[in-house]
């Protein structure tokens, strides 16, 4: 009688309560959810061939994103763990990188803070064996060789691995564990009050990676700081605010966002930054966008620090991640965010994806690599800074002091190469010419010691070749033989060391240097 009046009780009590949701009436039922349901379910049952509707959804779902906007973007169930991985910021496994060389897994580099570097595993180790499981002559994809490798954080796994010049097989226990995915490329010191961080993307920890990078180039004497956004795509949009809240006193305005009903969330400073009253240069490039963007319109808005290089990319679009509840999901613009002066630097997208995608080739076309004077202004989206400084909407953030490319063929193949990842194999064949000397070469020493030769340049085209690229280089081939050097530096030591090669003789970092000096 007790527990039959207790049930009532709460039965009534129940009907008494609102537990309704702003997402309740998402997923209700309404005719044009129902007239996908049974299509997919007449296919299912009906249609006369077997159809792998999986398939059709993941189609239908791209389709459906394609037609609203450039950056609402499916992310489908195989996908998923990896782009999630990587904007976590770090992963869990033994920590190389590698390449599958002649059916063999190479180690390219142990990575920094990687349970593999603690152990002593070097570049051009061959791991043989994972466990009781040959990874050798065996026709493996890089998929399938990293299931071995990673696992669940702290399991074991025992690694046999053969190194040249030794005849028997190393052995090493390694308990996988968290290896960081770096954002900071890299963190020094350009001159004896200047400091350097380059950003290649926003990712959970990027905040605490920067905040890492300006404690130590604090402690190098640095009082201005130069922060390279360059070819950074963009991220997690509260991790801009806060790399933006360092060099912005309390109660600036970082950015507002305006959603579909209007509805506007103002961001603002409000935290101790330490080089709030310091000098800032932001480079960016036709390839920073979003969250670089973000970072680099709250200080121009504000009159804080000085923009150097060409325009950004102009995507003023913020997305939220969804999930579809069967391991894919789907990044939905859900508002659009403004700069401190109320421009928004989304570019247009009403002429659909393809033409949205191609602006890179018409800016090219029009002159704006070179030429500030070729930038395409709206004079009607025209802004004022409280200082007086004119700023524009529509397309990017314009920097306040222009450094032009170049837009030579040769050097446009050589970067192409680069990211191809076509150097990158090339230096690793080099390396394993004389492993022994380059693991034991000190980074110190490096510089002077590593020389790239025109023999060294003449067996990289041949190389291209044989990959079906052919190329020729006259007059950047300085430039190529520092690439090379650089991707080499990346091997042996990291990111750091190739930025800080290939810093070497750029222009925007030279005019960051000369506007610096002209402070002081």
């Amino acid at each position: 009688m007790l527990l039959a009046m207790a049930c009532a009780l709460g039965i009534f009590l129940g009907t008494q309560l609102n537990f309704s949701s702003p997402s309740e009436g998402l997923f209700s039922s309404n005719p044009k959810k129902e007239k996908l349901n049974k299509l997919i379910d007449y296919i299912d049952y009906e249609y006369v061939d077997d159809v792998n509707t999986d398939s059709i959804v993941d189609i239908t779902v791209n389709k459906i994103l394609e037609n609203l906007d450039p950056h609402s973007v499916y992310i489908p169930q195989t996908e998923y763990a990896n782009v999630t991985e990587n904007m976590q910021g770090d992963f869990v496994g033994i920590g190389v990188s590698f390449y599958n060389v002649n059916d063999t897994v190479v180690v390219i580099q142990a990575l920094e803070g990687g349970p593999s570097e603690k152990l002593g595993i070097r570049g051009g180790d061959r791991i043989l064996y994972a466990d009781d499981a040959q990874l050798f002559n065996k026709d493996f994809s890089n998929d399938s060789l990293t299931r071995y490798l990673k696992g669940e954080e702290n399991s074991k796994v025992t690694l046999k691995v053969l190194r040249q010049g030794i005849e028997d097989l190393l052995t090493f226990k390694i308990r996988r564990g968290r290896v960081p995915i770096k954002s900071v490329n890299a963190a020094y010191m350009l001159t004896d009050k200047l400091g350097y961080i380059k950003i290649n993307r926003f990712a959970e920890t990027t905040f605490k990676e920067f905040r890492k990078s300006l404690e130590k180039l604090e402690k190098q004497g640095a009082t201005e700081i130069a922060l390279d956004l360059r070819d950074n795509p963009g991220g997690y949009l509260s991790e801009a605010i806060n790399i933006a809240d360092e060099f912005l006193e309390d109660d600036k305005l970082i950015l507002y966002t305006k959603n579909k009903s209007g509805a506007i969330e103002e961001t603002y400073a409000h935290r101790q930054g330490a080089f709030e009253n310091s000098p800032v240069y932001v480079i960016i490039n036709e390839n920073s966008a979003s969250a670089s963007e973000v970072v680099a319109g709250a200080l121009q808005d504000n009159d804080v620090g000085t923009i150097v290089g060409r325009r950004s990319y102009g995507k003023g679009l913020v997305q939220r991640e969804m999930e579809l509840g069967d391991g894919s999901a789907i990044r939905l613009t859900i508002a659009r965010y403004y700069t401190p002066t109320g421009r928004s630097i989304q570019k247009p997208y009403d002429n659909g994806n393809e033409s949205y995608f191609k602006d890179y080739v018409h800016r090219y076309e029009n002159g704006e690599f070179k030429s500030i004077d070729s930038i395409d202004v709206d004079d009607s989206l025209r802004y004022e800074t409280p200082e007086g400084k004119v700023v524009y909407g529509g397309g990017g953030i314009i920097p306040d002091v222009f450094v032009g490319r170049d837009t030579n063929a040769e050097m446009e193949n050589i970067i192409l190469m680069h990211k191809s990842g076509m150097m990158s194999r090339f230096i690793f064949d080099e390396l394993e010419k004389n492993r022994k000397f380059y693991n034991a070469l000190a980074r110190e020493d490096f510089n002077e010691e590593i020389e790239i030769s025109d023999e060294m340049i003449r067996d990289f085209l041949q190389f291209g070749r044989t990959e079906n690229i052919n190329v020729r280089v006259y007059r950047y081939k300085d430039v190529l033989k520092k690439y090379l050097k650089a991707t080499m530096a990346a091997q042996l030591y990291g990111t750091d060391a190739f930025e800080k090669l290939i810093n070497n003789g750029d222009k925007i970092i030279e005019k960051v240097i000369e506007l610096s000096e002209k402070k002081q």
